[in-house]
């Protein structure tokens, strides 16, 4: 393929040399030890651990069922206030656990949930509330952190953007009483799939093992219902193969989001956003909001598309208008969150995305 005809996907998984993959699982061979807590497992589980600056992490075979497993363990009931600017996995994860989800209005700038308004939405029926750091912006944590000391609830944080992000030196995945990431293909550390929840509770370390285990707890004694989540140990060593290189490939990111701002910032009709201030990205993505562009969303959508260009309406539409939910969700008033669902676009972004290639994308955008 021509590199005209190339298509350019709004993101690309980050992969070892081959042969650094074969050296990882060639022993695989030798012992025939494929999953249930294997060496390389336990080997990453601990690298990360370092990484990440955490207490305690859990590894599981994806980022949704660390997720629900981790609500699943932390025994709610009632209702959780979370957001609606959010993958699908975020409610799903609080439906499938039988808790009903309140949603909060996000903010303007960061499409984080807006801390302002969470106290107005605390029932007697609210357990817990479930942010998300969007886009590797991080969520006012130490807001929500006051109230939720205030009002006895539990936070537990979608971190599935925010691997390797810090807020004032700290590891994003130690605030809350846990923090999920996702190690899917397209974030920007992967497991080929994968995800984990980390926490500073030792007893919960034990029960999410349990959960993610079929809530087998010895060789005779099943005591939860719990379901098979375990990570296996292909994943785990593309994991320890991808952990030597984030570095690197965050760098990459960076050039290419900086590429990025230099080329769109304060460009009328274009809304982008640089780094937070106390905040190290991990630059996973690059959103961009269009306020009354010559051209609307969906049709620059359709025009980058013509050019093999292959952004994403990221996210839309909102939770509350899926198929599933809008007659459960329909009376919710979201004004922030569904103007930038309708408005947003998320550019192509990941380490080895050319510069050159940025500039033709920007050119298209700016020139269209």
């Amino acid at each position: 393929m021509s590199s005209e005809n190339k298509k350019i996907l709004v993101t690309r998984s980050s992969m070892p040399d081959f042969e650094e993959y074969m050296e990882e699982i060639r022993p695989l061979w030798e012992s025939a030890w494929l999953t249930n807590m294997g060496p390389l497992h336990e080997r990453l589980r601990a690298e990360l651990m370092d990484y990440l600056k955490v207490d305690g992490i859990a590894l599981f075979t994806n980022g949704h069922m660390a997720l629900e497993m981790a609500l699943d363990a932390m025994q709610l009931s009632g209702e959780v206030i979370t957001t609606p600017f959010t993958f699908a996995s975020t409610t799903h994860a609080i439906v499938r656990n039988g808790l009903t989800p309140v949603f909060c209005d996000i903010e303007p700038d960061n499409y984080t949930i807006d801390a302002d308004k969470i106290e107005a939405l605390i029932t007697e029926k609210t357990s817990a509330i479930v942010p998300v750091h969007v886009y590797g912006k991080v969520c006012d944590v130490e807001k929500i952190e006051a109230i939720a000391k205030k009002h006895n609830l539990k936070v537990i944080y979608d971190a599935a953007h925010a691997f390797g992000v810090k807020f004032k030196g700290r590891g994003i995945g130690s605030f809350g009483d846990a923090s999920m990431f996702s190690f899917h293909a397209t974030k920007v550390f992967n497991t080929i799939e994968g995800g984990a929840v980390c926490y500073s509770d030792s007893d919960f370390e034990k029960t999410l093992n349990f959960l993610k285990n079929f809530g087998i707890t010895d060789k005779e004694n099943v005591d939860f219902v719990g379901g098979n989540a375990k990570m296996n140990e292909f994943q785990a060593a593309m994991g320890i193969c991808n952990l030597k290189h984030i570095e690197r490939e965050i760098g990459k990111r960076k050039k290419v989001v900086e590429r990025y701002l230099e080329r769109l910032e304060d460009k009328e009709g274009l809304i982008v956003s640089g780094v937070q201030d106390g905040v190290e990205s991990n630059y996973a993505y690059f959103p961009m909001v269009l306020d009354n562009y010559k051209i609307s969303r969906n049709d620059l959508y359709d025009y980058l598309a013509g050019h093999n260009i292959f952004a994403r309406k990221y996210f839309y539409p909102l939770i509350t208008d899926y198929n599933c939910y809008r007659e459960r969700f329909a009376d919710c008033r979201l004004p922030v969150a569904r103007r930038i669902a309708d408005n947003v676009l998320t550019l192509p972004c990941y380490a080895d995305l050319p510069l050159e290639t940025v500039d033709k994308i920007c050119d298209l955008i700016l020139n269209v």
